[in-house]
């Protein structure tokens, strides 16, 4: 049986919607996925925004009468009812900041790089929540002869761009190309490097930096990465992917970063996760979440999200779900804490037996609890929608880079143990506690 508080729910509710709306917080639109029915183990989304003051919130859901709403925090649903992908999302994406740095920089990279009078950059404030984009959507194409050349445009805006390959040892290679340029006055700039590393162990990476700044201070800065290389402990062929990605207001205390990563090898294993932080002005929050398929049909996958004001209100969630052939189990925690240190929370859990039994049990700081049995379908992804097949028809650049020609007799040397195994790196596990 469910034993709550509804009288103060429904005061903590006008309190939380009198704070939103005094800091300005709106809420954004979101859509139900087809689990869990209860909507105590329902999910918000964070926003994040340098240019427009949203901050996450948590928003009513009527129950058929207007003093009984609940707190409703929920998913974002792909297409596939079995694909459940919790994302960070503004309700006011970086848009407003995004066009006025790309018109900045369209205005500028126009004057600075004439027809034919150097290299074309294609160099823009990188957009948030996109994830790690493929090799193809970068367009890497490294000259195979060194170069180094520089000129200065008729409105006094200079370019650069060089070329080269770099060896070492075990046929280390790595071929580069960096290029850039300046307005006449050195208020805006922009720079960006090519690269692609090869050895004779079969090591292959490709990657991208670049950077740009513009007269009104705003600055930003976005590296990729894709590698292919042999896990010392399986022996498989792995591949990783990584993006970070910033930007940084010049005439506010705005900012953004975030921090992708991706991996998979041979036998289906994957792990995929993202680290992200923002801030406007008085206003900060912070997203963690990460997904590992063990490719036998074991998957993990967890969220972390807060964010606080300076004047010490603080409110964030998180959930875990663990299964493995149809048995597994889902816990969160919703909280809030006020300026004065008040805390409150809502914990809650799920235990799916594999038998169409689900045991749904929890408890809040106000004195709700619930610990019931119900009949209702379980519903998780074994697999990732995207996977070692996907990863390896996407990176055909990479796959193609050649090494150097190795001379008979040498062979590259065997170095076990330098890497850990995998799972033992700590920094995508699923955090310890809630704030």
């Amino acid at each position: 049986m469910v034993a709550s508080s509804r009288g103060f729910t429904t005061q903590l509710e006008l309190k939380l919607s009198t704070l939103f709306i005094s800091y300005g917080l709106a809420p954004s639109k979101k859509k139900r996925m087809c689990f869990p029915r209860d909507p105590l183990t329902i999910l918000s989304r964070i926003s994040c925004c340098c240019s427009e003051p949203v901050v996450p919130v948590r928003r009513g859901s009527g129950s058929g009468k207007s003093n009984e709403k609940v707190e409703d925090w929920r998913f974002d649903s792909k297409k596939s009812p079995h694909r459940v992908r919790v994302q960070a999302s503004s309700a006011m994406p970086f848009a407003s900041a995004q066009s006025r740095f790309t018109s900045k920089q369209e205005k500028f990279y126009s004057r600075c790089t004439p027809r034919n009078s150097g290299p074309q950059s294609r160099d823009t404030p990188p957009k948030r929540d996109t994830g790690i984009a493929n090799e193809k959507d970068w367009g890497i194409s490294l000259l195979n002869e060194s170069v180094n050349e520089s000129g200065t445009n008729e409105d006094g805006s200079t370019w650069y761009q060089e070329s080269g390959e770099d060896l070492g040892e075990n046929g280390h290679r790595c071929r580069w190309t960096r290029m850039g340029g300046k307005s006449h006055d050195g208020s805006s700039e922009w720079k960006e490097t090519w690269w692609e590393k090869s050895d004779w162990s079969g090591y292959k990476e490709l990657g991208v930096e670049k950077s740009g700044r513009n007269a009104e201070g705003d600055s930003w800065w976005e590296t990729w990465q894709e590698v292919l290389h042999q896990d010392e402990w399986s022996n498989l062929a792995r591949i990783e992917r990584s993006a970070q990605k910033e930007a940084k207001s010049g005439s506010e205390n705005a900012g953004w970063h975030e921090k992708w990563w991706e991996k998979y090898d041979a036998k289906g294993w994957t792990e995929k996760g993202a680290h992200k932080y923002g801030r406007l002005n008085e206003q900060s929050w912070w997203e963690k979440w990460g997904e590992h398929y063990d490719g036998s049909g074991s998957v993990l996958k967890w969220t972390d999200k807060w964010a606080e004001t300076e004047l010490g209100t603080k409110w964030g969630d998180k959930w875990e779900e663990k299964f493995f052939a149809g048995i597994g189990s889902r816990q969160g925690e919703t909280w809030h804490v006020s300026p004065s240190g008040e805390r409150w929370s809502r914990k809650w859990g799920e235990e799916h037996f594999g038998n169409g039994k689900v045991h749904k049990y929890g408890k809040s700081t106000t004195g709700e609890s619930w610990d019931i049995v119900v009949d209702e379908e379980t519903y998780y992804e074994s697999e990732p929608h995207y996977g070692w097949a996907d990863v390896v028809g996407d990176s055909s650049q990479l796959l193609s880079i050649q090494p150097r020609e190795r001379p008979p007799g040498v062979y590259p040397p065997l170095d076990f143990g330098s890497s850990p195994r995998p799972g033992d790196d700590q920094s995508d596990k699923p955090p310890t506690s809630a704030s």
